[in-house]
């Protein structure tokens, strides 16, 4: 089957080091560097940042979300505007997840069924179904760079039954959304589900690249399950999914998972970490987390990470980082997102020079040693 967005989308590989490699996204608005970690920006905006700082920071890709846009304000509306990146002032590009997960986190408010998933409005109780055919229409009408299939993002613990049905739906699914997309302009991907068992994996993977999508993802992990088995069913994953299209793998993760990742095979990932750590007062450094609000930084003059040239730690010490989280204001949650975002992309910046270089593997071993040893130096004490 002919790939119909061909002419719009393309992913090259420009170089590998085992099975990391290191490449670009071409969309219509412009390329996407890989291996790439998109900002979740569920609304229309990455939290705590305006787009121009998250261009600054090198992004040239966020994600979005299809449930909530669709809810608030409508996609009519983002269509009206021109599409999703010119109605939030982004310059890049855009990814929108399906809606699938929201299947799953707003269980209370919603039912599956063959048809597609009943959703309840978590603003006014309003009635919204998503379908596959909805799914796909909404992120046409939202001019995504690259749109999801809807899928059940299978929840945890889900017992082997269970995960096949999961599968089995989204792989009904798949075919519906590809049978349903009209625009050669946007990308779309198709999802491999299996929980954490092996056999229903490969199953879902045989039967989603069987189906020509533009780019594939590894969903449903990073859910609940202990973090070998998510490890295990992402290194599966990868190896399943053709060399010649883009590997998404959703909703991780940490720094130290990214990393592993990338050794995978993976190229695309995106997390809600940074920008809710942050709010949280926590930050990612290259020595491990930092919990800004612990009474340890009260008086502490260092930056937030020595080896960070972001403008937060070129600018605020951990002790008034500290005073602005304790005092409810604002800029805490400012500064600490760009750090983490900042964080993010540097890290994928530096992974990039390192396939290209095929010192992937020394550079993924020297920056999860650093990052463990300072956790295990913290350990026990307050950070």
């Amino acid at each position: 089957m002919t790939n119909v967005a061909e002419s719009h989308f393309r992913f090259e590989v420009q170089a590998a080091d085992g099975a990391a490699r290191m490449g670009r996204l071409i969309t219509p608005h412009g390329d996407v560097p890989t291996p790439v970690f998109m900002p979740v920006g569920t609304r229309a905006a990455v939290k705590a940042m305006a787009p121009d700082e998250v261009w600054s920071m090198g992004y040239r890709m966020v994600l979005a979300n299809t449930y909530h846009l669709a809810v608030r304000p409508g996609a009519e509306l983002v269509r009206d505007f021109g599409g999703i990146a010119r109605f939030m002032g982004f310059r890049g590009a855009v990814l929108t997840d399906s809606g699938g997960f929201q299947a799953m986190s707003l269980a209370r408010i919603n039912s599956i069924g063959a048809d597609g998933i009943r959703f309840r409005s978590h603003l006014d109780g309003a009635p919204l179904t998503l379908t596959p055919e909805s799914a796909v229409e909404i992120q046409q009408a939202l001019g995504a760079d690259i749109m999801m299939a809807l899928d059940e993002c299978t929840p945890y613990p889900a017992d082997h039954r269970r995960a096949r049905e999961s599968l089995e739906l989204t792989a009904r699914w798949a075919e519906r959304c590809l049978r349903a997309r009209t625009s050669e302009a946007q990308a779309l991907f198709g999802i491999v589900q299996g929980g954490i068992y092996p056999d229903l994996r490969r199953d879902s993977a045989r039967q989603i690249t069987a189906l020509a999508f533009d780019g594939y993802a590894v969903g449903g992990l990073s859910v609940g399950e202990p973090k070998p088995a998510m490890r295990e069913m992402a290194a599966l994953g990868a190896s399943l999914l053709p060399a010649d299209r883009p590997r998404y793998l959703m909703g991780v993760g940490t720094p130290l998972d990214l990393l592993a990742a990338i050794g995978m095979g993976f190229d695309m990932f995106d997390c809600v970490l940074p920008t809710r750590n942050a709010r949280n007062g926590s930050a990612f450094t290259s020595e491990g987390r930092v919990s800004i609000k612990q009474a340890a930084h009260a008086r502490d003059e260092r930056p937030l990470d020595p080896r960070c040239d972001c403008r937060c730690c070129t600018t605020f010490s951990r002790a008034y980082l500290r005073h602005l989280f304790m005092a409810g204001e604002i800029l805490a949650a400012r500064a600490l997102t760009e750090h983490n975002l900042y964080f993010y992309g540097r890290l994928m910046r530096e992974a990039q020079a390192a396939i290209a270089s095929r010192a992937y593997n020394a550079f993924a071993r020297y920056a999860t040693d650093l990052i463990e040893t300072g956790e295990t130096a913290r350990n026990g004490k307050t950070n």
